[in-house]
């Protein structure tokens, strides 16, 4: 079977790298992230997994999407979100190439 072809993952910009981290630093997001780690979810579900008040988790979901860390879709009255992969492999790509550059050596003084 062949390997899949890799995919050029566009660099982040300061700004969306920025945007994503602040979607990451709040502790009741990053158990947002855990809980869509396995796949979609329904909101109801999410409520109740993570025991918010809806208008709470709302407005930590709107952060999230604002950061184009996750995108929803509706079906009938419910709507379900999900991680964008996308997101993830560029902060992936991004931090990668950080921790690439950050073993260079300094420049001598002259």
């Amino acid at each position: 079977m062949p390997l899949p072809a890799l995919v050029a993952v566009e660099p982040l910009e300061r700004e969306q790298a920025r945007q994503l981290l602040k979607a990451l630093a709040d502790p009741l997001r990053l158990d947002v992230v855990q809980a869509l780690a396995g796949g979609e979810r329904c909101v109801c579900d999410l409520v109740a997994d993570l025991n918010l008040a809806q208008s709470r988790l709302s407005f930590h979901l709107k952060v999230m999407r604002e950061a184009g860390l996750i995108e929803a879709r509706e079906e009938g009255r419910w709507v379900y979100y999900r991680l964008r992969s996308g997101a993830l492999e560029q902060l992936q790509a991004w931090l990668a190439a950080l921790a690439t550059d950050c073993q260079a050596p300094a420049r001598c003084c002259s």
